[in-house]
């Protein structure tokens, strides 16, 4: 049986290649991760060249979940203790409004147009549709506990995780209604789709696993169980994944298990197990694909991983329980 790499971050002993390679990753790259710090009511700015926090952006209380807006000027994040989006406008870093999300918002979604924001509100049970002109709010009924959200490519469906349930409810955006229930592994969270929109990839926290799901057929297909040499079963426990930019691989972050998995997504098979910090949770991946940068809050910090050579490059101390990432390059 063949099994993966597994990389460990660097020891005493590697430090000043780490460096070397840190400051030959420095001035290649540009731009900033944003990074939501629950405890903090703020943002941590890392500018990506110097590999340094650079500030703090105030925002609405226990920020989580983040997205861009279509046109890439404004940055949305959603508090679960205000009910609220706060819309931070990137060029200046400051908040110019505020979004009615309702009762303890989770994750949340845009359409491609950025006209229609699509939020998995826990203690609803539902999905709320809010056209963010008129700020009006609909609700579509979905599994208890729903969690993770997701747009097609295209706009025509919306995919929501339920924890309780352990299903993936389809919602089309057209009539707003649920038109398909899928089951999964247990506690589903987030979503990754490749970039031909063909397979919709979803983590499953208490089941150690991804569920793979054919978009046209609109059923699971396969499923990719996660082994960490050392760690218990129960300790791995994905969430966060992205995708390449070619949809060859795909990388997850296992919780507990302190690392994240590099997939290859032909073959549907871990090739590489990189160490992160205390809860790997929330992960990103930059437009040059050559670096991954993962969250962990249990340990307050971010891993800076070098996806070519499959290893932790640095690790940077941001806000307290760290809880996603957000790139602007």
């Amino acid at each position: 049986m063949n099994h993966p790499r597994i990389r460990p971050s660097h020891t005493a002993g590697a430090c000043l290649l780490a460096l070397l390679a840190g400051l030959s990753f420095g001035a290649r790259a540009q731009g900033v991760a944003y990074v939501s710090s629950e405890k903090d009511n703020a943002l941590t700015v890392l500018d990506l060249k110097s590999q340094t926090v650079i500030g703090t952006v105030a925002t609405c209380k226990r920020p989580r979940h983040m997205r861009l807006t279509p046109d890439g000027k404004q940055l949305m994040a959603a508090c679960g203790d205000s009910g609220q989006a706060d819309v931070i406008d990137l060029a200046t870093r400051q908040s110019v409004r505020k979004v009615s999300m309702g009762e303890d918002p989770e994750a949340f979604d845009l359409s491609p147009d950025g006209k229609t924001m699509y939020v998995s509100s826990e203690e609803d049970g539902a999905l709320t549709i809010i056209d963010l002109a008129s700020g009006k709010h609909k609700q579509v009924e979905v599994g208890k506990e729903p969690e993770g959200v997701k747009v097609s490519h295209d706009g025509k469906q919306v995919y929501v995780t339920s924890e309780v349930t352990s299903l993936v409810h389809v919602v089309d955006t057209a009539s707003q209604k649920v038109i398909k229930n899928i089951k999964v592994g247990k506690r589903p969270r987030r979503f990754a789709l490749t970039p031909d929109g063909s397979q919709l990839w979803v983590t499953n926290e208490l089941g150690a696993s991804v569920s793979i799901i054919d978009t046209r057929k609109l059923e699971v297909v396969a499923t990719l169980k996660f082994e960490v040499k050392g760690a218990r079963a129960s300790d791995i426990t994905p969430v966060g994944i992205d995708m390449s930019a070619d949809g060859k691989r795909a990388f997850v972050a296992l919780g507990r298990a302190n690392h994240v998995a590099f997939v290859d997504v032909a073959e549907r098979k871990v090739t590489d197990l990189v160490l992160a910090g205390k809860r790997a949770w929330g992960l990103s991946l930059n437009k040059a694909q050559d670096r991954l940068y993962v969250v962990n809050g249990l340990s307050d910090d971010l891993t800076i991983v070098d996806v070519p050579a499959a290893k932790a490059l640095k690790t940077v101390p941001v806000g307290r329980v760290p809880y996603g990432v957000l790139l602007v390059e």
